[in-house]
C-alpha cells in the first residue's frame, strides 16, 4: 500500500513516500539493502563529527531481535513481530573526545534514523520508528553500556497485508496523512 503526502510545494519522492505503515509481510529483506540503510545514517551530521549513534540490528529468528521485540509495549509488539528486521537505536551520552555531555546526541541520533528511513524507501521499504517500549528492558537485554541511551526502535520490511492487523491499526493504515502547515510550524 502505497500513501504519498499530499504536499503543498515540490520535494523529494522519497521524502513523499515515507510513511509509518504497520503491516509487514514477514519476508527476509536483503542484506545488500539493510547495509545500504545503515550506510545512510553511518553518513549523518552530527556536532564534531562524534556520530553518537549506534545501532542494535536483530534479524527475526536471532537473539537481538527476540530480545528487541521483547522491550516493546503489547500495542506495537502485535505488529512488529512481522517485520524481518528491528533495529534498537541508541545514543552516546558524552563526547568521545572529552567525556563531557553531548546535549545534541538525541538530536544528531535522529538525523541517522531520518537518513535510514528515506533510504529504506529508495530500497523500496518500509520502516515504522517507535518510542513505544522500554528503554531499561532493551538497555539491560541487550547489554548497552551506561554511555549509551536506548532512544527509539525502527523496524524494517516490505509492506504485508493490512486486513493481517486489527481493526483499530487497519483504520489507522488507510487513515489520510496529516501535517501541522508550514505557518503553525514557525514562530
Amino acid at each position: 500500500m502505497e500513501k504519498p503526502a499530499n504536499t503543498n510545494r515540490n520535494i523529494s519522492e522519497n521524502i513523499k513516500n515515507r510513511w509509518s505503515p504497520r503491516a509487514f509481510d514477514g519476508k527476509p529483506i536483503e542484506e545488500g539493502k539493510l547495509l545500504s540503510i545503515l550506510e545512510a545514517g553511518r553518513w549523518a551530521a552530527s556536532a564534531f563529527n562524534e556520530q553518537p549513534w549506534r545501532f542494535v540490528v536483530g534479524k527475526k529468528g536471532d537473539e537481538k531481535y527476540e530480545k528487541i521485540l521483547a522491550s516493546l509495549i503489547e500495542w506495537n509488539r502485535q505488529w512488529a513481530g512481522e517485520a524481518p528486521v528491528l533495529i534498537l537505536n541508541l545514543a552516546k551520552r558524552t563526547f568521545t573526545r572529552n567525556g563531557k555531555p553531548n546535549t545534541t546526541a538525541l538530536y544528531d541520533l535522529g538525523q541517522a534514523v531520518a537518513g535510514m528511513a528515506i533510504e529504506a524507501v529508495n530500497q523500496e521499504l518500509i520502516t515504522h520508528q517507535m518510542s513505544g517500549f522500554d528503554m531499561e528492558k532493551a538497555e539491560t537485554l541487550l547489554a548497552v553500556s551506561d554511555d549509551f541511551q536506548a532512544v527509539s526502535v525502527m523496524a524494517v520490511g516490505t509492506a504485508g497485508n493490512i486486513k493481517n492487523l486489527s481493526e483499530d491499526m487497519q483504520q489507522m493504515e488507510t487513515s489520510t496523512r496529516e501535517r501541522k502547515t508550514i505557518e503553525e510550524l514557525l514562530f
